[in-house]
């Protein structure tokens, strides 16, 4: 069971009307236009590519005519060797890289035809956790966890409550007042991993979230992601972790070499 101070069950749709309307206001778009539209993830694809290749520089394709479609609350893998582009596949969709070529759609909206002044407010939507956990040395633990709740303008009591209820839910009661720094490998990733689950996502999207833990720690962090899949959150992660896809996945997309394949369950 999730905390009961960190109920998800109607944060997707409560934190998307904040959104929403700051996107109106400094966008000038409208608001209700824009709800509409994310109200339509409902029903409608939360995570579609359409023919997507990306490539850097004059390199080869890191990924090559990719078709896939995700639905709201789908829990699903992404596997390959290294190099296969399972993290440019997830930064496509957090919006942090565009396409060299065809359409990413990410919550109702083209991500690569999105002004670049618009974007921000789609990424709060998505809560992504890198393999370099970015996190700040010049601030303690909960100030990390805390950032994404000022971004927007949470009030000080609510924002507190919610980032010590997330800390709590990856296993760091009691490391509030730690400087990153002072902390392990494996605990700057679950600070990260509380980062990201503190705004409530629609979507959540991790990149071998598990590498630095033990196997104790790691199939807590898996729960914790299915617990929010399972109240209704898209997840996204990729893993290298044959063990951990076995227990716990429901699709996989596997990419090897340039090739790309939608597999329900796990590889063989």
């Amino acid at each position: 069971m999730l905390n009961t101070e960190y109920n998800l069950l109607d944060c997707p749709v409560r934190d998307q009307i904040v959104a929403c309307y700051s996107w109106s206001k400094t966008c000038g778009i409208s608001l209700a236009i824009i709800w509409l539209s994310v109200a339509h993830t409902s029903f409608a694809q939360m995570i579609e590519f359409q023919h997507v290749f990306k490539s850097f520089g004059r390199g080869r394709n890191i990924l090559a005519d990719v078709n896939f479609r995700i639905g709201p609350g789908e829990f699903i893998f992404v596997s390959g060797p290294s190099g296969a582009g399972k993290s440019t596949l997830l930064k496509l969709v957090g919006g942090l890289e565009p396409p060299s070529r065809g359409g990413v759609t990410v919550n109702g909206h083209r991500i690569d035809r999105l002004a670049a002044r618009a974007r921000p407010y789609l990424r709060r939507t998505v809560g992504l956790i890198l393999q370099d956990a970015h996190l700040l040395f010049d601030r303690n633990a909960i100030d990390n966890v805390l950032l994404p709740l000022a971004v927007i303008g949470l009030d000080r009591a609510t924002a507190g409550a919610r980032a010590r209820a997330a800390m709590e839910k990856v296993g760091l009661r009691g490391k509030e007042d730690l400087n990153p720094v002072e902390m392990s490998g494996g605990e700057q990733q679950r600070l990260a991993i509380a980062r990201a689950i503190v705004g409530r996502p629609a979507i959540l999207i991790a990149d071998e979230p598990t590498a630095n833990l033990d196997d104790t720690s790691a199939r807590h962090i898996m729960d914790v992601f299915r617990d929010f899949n399972q109240v209704g959150v898209t997840t996204l992660i990729a893993s290298h972790d044959t063990r951990l896809m076995a227990r716990y996945a429901q699709r996989t997309l596997h990419l090897d070499a340039g090739r790309f394949n939608d597999i329900p369950g796990v590889p063989e």
